[in-house]
């Protein structure tokens, strides 16, 4: 079972840390020590596995420049970005503090769907622009990014069992072996594996120290929104599997989300989430041992001491890369509507719209930085504050009206529950 959960978030765990230059090896080291922090933090209550996540790539890209290049050098400011990453996990594990002693009520008071829905949406359509880049860098790659899209897509629906909860995995292997045949019979271009027989079988991870800059800081921070909203989604869907709700364990579950990525970010590893890949797995296998967990989390460490696995995972070619990541930015845009649709946001209400459609064509617009002195903001940091600005702006007094009566509606209901348990 730890190897199916392994499978399910291997493809994730190694293709955000390449998106942003990051070393494979140190990602997947740092999502299982990430892994078994995350289960001591919430006593083994919450099933997950805690892996590199998505939401940090735009940001890390804005700050740094980075471009993904095959076999290339990586990302030369990993050190900034780092740096950067550790403070978001500072301010998310104060946010997870506050959830702990306070309860998540107030997380739908100043973040409800309609802002937590269009900062998701945004980041997967600001990224869509690096996507294509990379899907279209020559005629072969075009045909490659095309050809990995309809394996993906094809496993995804068609395939049996098990196999269609790891579609990313399958699609990028055979894409891969597609393209080297190709290069291999001298009718494409050639895999270049130099730094694949320079590497050695085992290694520890490369840590990197990180550095604090302020304006790498003010791009990368905002993401935390983002984790905030993977992890209460998390939560609800493992609840409701179960059949058990989880929801008390919220705090503690993004407390120990905060504590992964802080740590990761320490040693020069991505930031983390609770994985939706593994949701898929618990329903179809009915398991929701967190036990099988820590087994996927020792087997990631394993991984990564294995330093020509990681420089084999960099030869991924620039087609098959593009392809990859035209499917994952368009399934994190999707999954922001997903939020609306199950949340059932009213779009009828004008101040609805307008909270997500400005925020939402700022982030596909944007390309470059807005900087005030040290302060800057990305494609994703601007449209996530307007977004959060725009709706506490046009919420108007009669909804805070309405929040302040449906409180006291509550407590009073609350006080008669316990008059009449006092009474029997």
């Amino acid at each position: 079972m730890g190897v199916q959960h392994v499978l399910a978030m291997f493809g994730s765990t190694v293709l955000a840390p390449l998106m942003m230059g990051f070393d494979t090896n140190t990602a997947l080291f740092f999502s299982g020590v990430g892994t078994i922090i995350f289960y001591i933090v919430t006593g083994g209550r919450v099933p997950s596995y805690v892996g590199s996540s998505f939401g940090f790539i735009g940001v890390v890209v804005s700050a740094t420049g980075f471009n993904y290049v095959p076999s290339g050098p990586g990302n030369e400011h990993t050190d900034v970005a780092v740096g950067g990453i550790l403070v978001c996990g500072l301010v998310y594990g104060a946010i997870g503090i506050v959830i702990y002693f306070l309860g998540h009520e107030w997380i739908d008071y100043v973040m409800p769907p309609v802002v937590t829905g269009t900062v998701v949406m945004t980041i997967g359509i600001h990224l869509s622009t690096s996507a294509f880049k990379n899907a279209t860098a020559t005629t072969f790659d075009s045909w490659m990014a095309f050809t990995t899209i309809m394996l993906i897509s094809l496993v995804s629906v068609y395939a049996p069992g098990m196999l269609k909860r790891v579609p990313i995995l399958i699609g990028m292997v055979i894409g891969y072996l597609i393209y080297f045949g190709v290069g291999w019979s001298g009718h494409g271009p050639a895999i270049d594996y130099t730094e694949v027989y320079a590497a050695p079988w085992f290694a520890a991870p490369k840590f990197v120290k990180p550095k604090f800059e302020a304006q790498a800081i003010s791009i990368i921070v905002p993401v935390c929104v983002v984790l905030l909203a993977e992890n209460l989604g998390h939560i609800k869907a493992v609840g409701s599997m179960a059949e058990q709700p989880l929801d008390k364990y919220l705090g503690r579950a993004i407390l120990g989300d905060a504590l992964a990525t802080i740590v990761s970010a320490a040693g020069g590893g991505p930031g983390t989430t609770t994985y939706s890949e593994n949701i898929g797995v618990m329903a179809v296998t009915k398991i929701f041992s967190t036990l099988i967990f820590l087994v996927a989390a020792f087997i990631a460490i394993f991984l990564g001491f294995i330093q020509k696995f990681g420089a084999a995972i960099h030869t991924i070619p620039s087609g098959v890369f593009g392809g990859l990541s035209i499917i994952l930015f368009g399934l994190i845009t999707v999954s922001g509507a997903r939020i609306w649709v199950e949340n059932e946001v009213d779009f009828k209400d004008s101040r609805n719209m307008l909270v997500a459609g400005i925020p939402v064509v700022l982030g596909a617009s944007m390309q470059t930085t807005l900087k005030w002195g040290n302060f800057e903001l990305d494609g994703i940091g601007l449209p996530t504050y307007a977004a959060i600005l725009l709706y506490q702006i046009l919420r108007g007094w009669d909804s805070i009206f309405n929040l302040i009566q449906r409180k006291k509606k509550e407590r009073a209901m609350s006080l008669d529950s316990e008059q009449q348990t006092a009474v029997v």
